[in-house]
């Protein structure tokens, strides 16, 4: 008993000194840790830590200095950075506080009142990819590629994606202005606009023209696409066509999985449709054909222009990979990107861009569009002309507002000013517009024209089905 008290100190001195072993260890691996990972974020010969240390530098100066003491919360000065930081990436990665990750949240894809138009950014201007035929701002006479410069009176740059989204949807039946440059004319105008509920079919215009052509034009990709699209391709098939049109003009994309579905109509069972690729180039998402039994393997051309995006630039490029079909008409938008919400601890988020679509042949999209196989001009000017003129019965016989006007009654082709001349806030009221005033030859669809005889020239050269 007396040997186990005198070596009882020495136990404790032992595992004092263990303890302080792995106290050190411990250290040691933090240290080293710190060490590699300021290593790793040198760049250039720049520290991280030294850049994190200018940023509380600048904020601390910016708090003690600035005039107005309201203005200068940490809270409000570091959720500006980061979405300064963000916005700076890309048009498309921002970051969200607490009221907008909720409202994001909330935001479904129910009913709510728009003025019918896809946008996105270019050159960090909210710019127009696509009005919506038959809605309100179709109607006024909104193209591809005007630039949005105010929604009621307020300037749209510095403004989020998401953020002029919100505030250009609204309840039906109620009205906003929205200020709009035309690069093409140089010229301004203020369009006054009704909001309304947007509801417009997926496909449109299927025909059958002399020769077995049969002809259908998706205007967008939502839920119902692929089911419409089968119901057509259906009777196609039953009629025996002997050569395709599918038209993506105009077509501001949709849902990824429509697009897949749509492509895999007319590709062979395991045919790559798009993936994507991560910041280290690994794939991180691939999609493929999963249909036993595809359309018949006729004769095809896909109809594209610059408005023609996203999960349409996925379907075309697709179809022209595997030269299942020819491209026609103009370079498309050039809108592939992907982005994902990460949420953070304070109940906020950041949108960030994490990937880009690519074709099967491995094409980037986003920023480059595809390339159509035979180039056929037409401006939008003319595509729109060709819209109306679809649409011209259908129009007139249910809508209150006619086709080119807005919901002032305003013409398309009124209220434009240079850029340097102010705006009219109470756009004047225009006369109805009418119909025969759009020259027969405006509303010629040259591209579909081609695309026509193109199919027809190479048909003559094969046997008819008895």
């Amino acid at each position: 008993m007396n040997g186990l008290r005198r070596i009882l100190p020495f136990l404790a001195l032992f595992a004092l000194l263990c303890a302080n072993l792995a106290a050190g260890g411990r250290l040691y691996a933090a240290e080293a840790a710190k060490a590699a990972a300021t290593a790793d974020a040198k760049e250039d010969g720049i520290s991280a830590y030294d850049m994190y240390a200018l940023f509380a530098r600048v904020v601390e100066t910016v708090r003690e200095h600035y005039v107005d003491r309201d203005k200068v919360e940490y809270q409000k000065l570091v959720e500006a950075a980061l979405d300064g930081m963000l916005q700076d990436l890309d048009p498309h990665s921002h970051y969200m506080d607490k009221k907008a990750f909720d409202a994001m949240k909330a935001d479904t894809s129910g009913h709510f009142g728009g003025l019918g138009i896809t946008v996105g950014m270019r050159d960090g201007i909210l710019t127009v990819i696509s009005p919506m035929e038959e809605t309100p701002a179709f109607r006024a006479g909104l193209l591809p590629g005007d630039k949005i410069l105010e929604i009621d009176g307020e300037p749209t740059d510095g403004l989020m994606l998401d953020e002029a989204v919100s505030r250009m949807r609204g309840e039906p039946g109620t009205r906003i202005k929205i200020k709009v440059f035309r690069p093409k004319t140089q010229l301004v105008k203020t369009f006054a606009l009704e909001r309304a509920e947007i509801r417009v079919p997926s496909v449109k215009d299927a025909e059958i023209f002399d020769g077995g052509i049969g002809y259908v034009r998706l205007v967008q990709f939502g839920e119902t696409t692929s089911r419409d699209l089968q119901k057509v391709l259906d009777d196609f098939a039953e009629k025996k066509v002997r050569g395709l049109i599918l038209d993506l003009r105009g077509n501001p994309g949709g849902l990824l999985t429509s697009a897949v579905e749509v492509a895999q109509k007319f590709l062979p069972r395991g045919s790559p449709v798009v993936f994507t690729r991560g910041r280290d180039g690994r794939v991180e998402q691939s999609f493929s054909a999963r249909l036993r039994h595809p359309f018949p393997d006729v004769p095809m051309i896909v109809l594209v222009n610059g408005a023609s995006a996203s999960a349409a630039e996925i379907v075309s490029g697709a179809l022209q990979d595997h030269k299942r079909a020819v491209l026609l008409g103009e370079k498309t938008y050039g809108k592939g990107s992907v982005q994902t919400v990460i949420p953070q601890q304070n109940g906020g988020a950041i949108r960030l861009t994490t990937a880009k679509y690519y074709t099967p042949s491995e094409r980037v999209i986003h920023e480059n569009g595809i390339e159509p196989d035979v180039v056929v001009p037409m401006n939008m000017e003319e595509w729109r002309n060709v819209l109306l003129a679809r649409n011209a019965k259908d129009v007139l016989d249910e809508a209150d507002v006619l086709p080119s006007t807005d919901a002032d009654g305003q013409k398309a082709s009124e209220g434009w000013h240079a850029l340097d001349e102010g705006v009219d806030e109470n756009p004047t009221m225009g006369e109805a517009v009418d119909l025969d005033e759009t020259p027969a030859g405006a509303a010629a669809d040259t591209q579909l024209a081609r695309a026509k005889d193109m199919l027809s020239g190479l048909l003559l050269f094969q046997p008819r089905d008895k």
